[in-house]
């Protein structure tokens, strides 16, 4: 069952909107209350992604500020979070200060007259990376059947020219002789996180040349990886596409890992 399957249908058809627009938001839920609280365990929000509320509710506005602080490092990092919204004294009388987390929980301080506890966890939802694959090779066959396991959004069209901006995506091009040189071209004309040539280095440094002919920067070329994938001593198409995952893998986790740095 997915989440949108337990929502009302207003927070399931915002989130479904988000989702096909590509835009990152989290879902927020209280999980436990104790003493005096407006909203009780269940309760549901769907944030956007700068934390503000967009459909549901989780009370007034004493766990506002944590919610939106929480909601944003979740989006950041890509991991969900547990905060526990509760007044200074109880928190003081626990040995915990506000903006200390324990064993996975972060605490805040609720300021609200009500002196109540509010747990909400909050699960950050992250388009999924665009992979576009370019070519009917058959690497680009086994690309395609392995890429959405490896949760990859699969395109084998390069985004246009004016398209609303998102996150930028991975190109990689499996054209192997037939169209190389016009892939190539097509693919440094857009902004990408990273683009592949499947090809030996000496084929890559033969279309590079034409491609500076053309009055395309060195440094556009220079970014180009190729071959793609890492060295495995991949032979068929599949240990190929399997060496190209491999590597686009390693770059979406070094990205998490120095965003958080």
């Amino acid at each position: 069952m997915t989440p949108a399957e337990i929502l009302s249908s207003d927070l399931a058809d915002a989130a479904q909107a988000l989702r096909a627009r590509a835009e990152p938001f989290a879902f927020a839920t209280i999980v436990r209350t104790a003493g005096a609280t407006a909203a009780k365990p269940g309760a549901k929000a769907l944030l956007a992604a700068d934390g503000t509320i967009l459909q549901g509710w989780l009370g007034g506005g004493c766990t506002r500020g944590a919610v939106r602080r929480a909601a944003v490092d979740a989006l950041h990092s890509g991991e969900p979070q547990l905060i526990s919204v509760a007044p200074e004294d109880l928190l003081a009388e626990r040995g915990i200060a506000p903006g200390e987390e324990r064993d996975g929980m972060h605490f805040a301080r609720n300021g609200c007259p009500s002196r109540g506890t509010i747990d909400i966890f909050i699960e950050p939802c992250l388009p999924m990376p665009q992979l576009v694959v370019l070519g009917a090779s058959p690497v680009a066959v086994a690309l395609g059947a392995l890429a959405p396991n490896f949760h990859w959004s699969l395109s084998a069209t390069l985004p246009e020219t004016g398209a609303p901006a998102g996150p930028k995506p991975v190109i990689v091009i499996a054209t192997q002789g037939q169209g190389d040189i016009d892939a190539l071209r097509r693919a440094l004309g857009v902004e990408a996180a990273h683009v592949a040539f499947v090809g030996s280095a000496r084929k890559f440094a033969s279309l590079a040349e034409k491609l500076r002919a053309e009055g395309i920067g060195p440094e556009a070329i220079a970014a180009v990886k190729a071959p793609a994938g890492l060295d495995i001593g991949a032979v068929t198409p599949e240990e190929i596409a399997l060496s190209i995952l491999a590597e686009l893998v390693r770059l979406r986790r070094k990205a998490v890992k120095h965003s958080d740095d």
